[in-house]
């Protein structure tokens, strides 16, 4: 089994489809994000105030390096511009959670815990901003993608089943 890299826009659901996969695989899982939270010992938002997003960028660049040569049969969900490392080909298979923006806060505005996931995402705080920023990221996230599963009013469930399903073509 190689690596499964989750990527896509922030608030996609890739925590949750993550979490649906390592229920019905025998794959372990990791967050990157919170990875760096446990390496800095503090949040992410914390990070981007106190140390900039640059900062944050080199902590995602040296993480990805460690996943590359130490982790293997682990399903890696990471933070909305993890895509960028340029190892990322090397580290796994590329899945691309993808929706549309609006769906993105839609879906994020109609979780129980909304006001803490928009909180926890420094980057959503100006949500014109944050559009722009998704149609800078999407056509980025869709080259690098070896597999693309719409999650677009699906359940975490049913993403992990269709991700599962093409993921078992790169076995």
């Amino acid at each position: 089994m190689k690596n499964i890299i989750l990527i896509g826009f922030m608030g996609v659901g890739k925590g949750s489809v993550a979490r649906e996969v390592i229920k019905n695989s025998n794959y372990m899982a990791i967050d990157t994000d919170d990875l760096i939270e446990s390496m800095e010992n503090k949040r992410v938002k914390k990070i981007f105030e106190d140390d900039g997003e640059a900062y944050f960028r080199k902590i995602e660049k040296d993480i990805s390096l460690w996943l590359e040569k130490s982790v293997q049969n682990t399903l890696i969900s990471t933070g909305g511009g993890f895509y960028k490392v340029k190892n990322l080909k090397k580290i796994g298979i590329v899945v691309l959670l993808d929706s549309p923006f609006d769906a993105i806060i839609k879906r994020i505005k109609s979780h129980p815990n909304a006001a803490r996931k928009l909180k926890k995402r420094p980057l959503l705080s100006d949500l014109k901003k944050a559009k722009e920023l998704y149609n800078v990221r999407r056509p980025e996230y869709l080259a690098l993608a070896d597999i693309v599963i719409d999650v677009t009013d699906k359940s975490a469930q049913m993403c992990s089943k269709e991700l599962l399903k093409k993921v078992k073509k790169y076995a």
